[in-house]
């Protein structure tokens, strides 16, 4: 029921921003509390609650404009990247070979889409933004390690921020830049959580003990 109040609100959302409508300031915070809860009512765990909800602390954030409040609202969605990142160490599979080939490709993704965006950044904005990327970039790489779903929620969750900083960069945007930054953004999140709530009762379940063999005496 909440999946389906969280769903039926994110179109409402994505509508509004195509219509331009007023709504969207109103539906926008609604959105994580809503993927939040029902993340608890299907018995998933509290810190991926918590990550989604610093995501909503930054969603409004970030709507009240102005540099200082964009900084306190790029920290929250860092907060929620620091509890994903924890929610892979627990639920997600070791590091292997194939991990440590795409941290080459994800940490060269990083490094160029700085140098680009760099130049065209203010001045107070570069290492902050610079330092959010990291981090969001160390999150989407260990989003690898637990689902398919999650890798692709950490793909669009690079996506939708690379659209966003772009936009700081005053780079030329796509027609309404915002719908297709919540489109991305919206759908890294729902499938970071789907994947964490298929990831964690396989990680969680108690392990067969290992079979030994008993030899009586007769």
């Amino acid at each position: 029921m909440l999946q389906a109040a969280f769903l039926a609100v994110a179109v409402a959302h994505l509508c509004a921003l195509l219509a331009g409508s007023g709504v969207a300031p109103v539906t926008k915070p609604a959105l994580m509390p809503l993927l939040a809860a029902s993340v608890l009512a299907r018995g998933g765990p509290r810190l991926l609650a918590v990550a989604l909800l610093f995501g909503c602390g930054g969603d409004t954030l970030l709507g009240v404009g102005g540099d200082t409040v964009f900084l306190l609202g790029m920290g929250s969605f860092a907060a929620g990247h620091v509890c994903y990142l924890a929610l892979w160490a627990r639920h997600g599979s070791a590091p292997g070979r194939r991990t440590y080939g795409l941290a080459g490709a994800y940490a060269a993704a990083w490094l160029g889409t700085v140098a680009l965006l760099w130049p065209d950044l203010e001045a107070r904005l570069r290492i902050p933004v610079a330092l959010y990327s990291l981090l969001l970039t160390a999150m989407a790489l260990g989003a690898t390690r637990a689902r398919v779903a999650t890798a692709v929620g950490g793909l669009l969750f690079l996506l939708s921020d690379t659209l966003l900083a772009t936009g700081l960069a005053d780079w030329p945007q796509a027609p309404v830049p915002q719908f297709w930054v919540m489109l991305t953004y919206l759908g890294a999140q729902y499938l970071l959580a789907e994947g964490l709530l298929r990831a964690v009762p396989a990680s969680a379940a108690p392990k067969a003990p290992a079979y030994r063999e008993i030899r009586t005496t007769s």
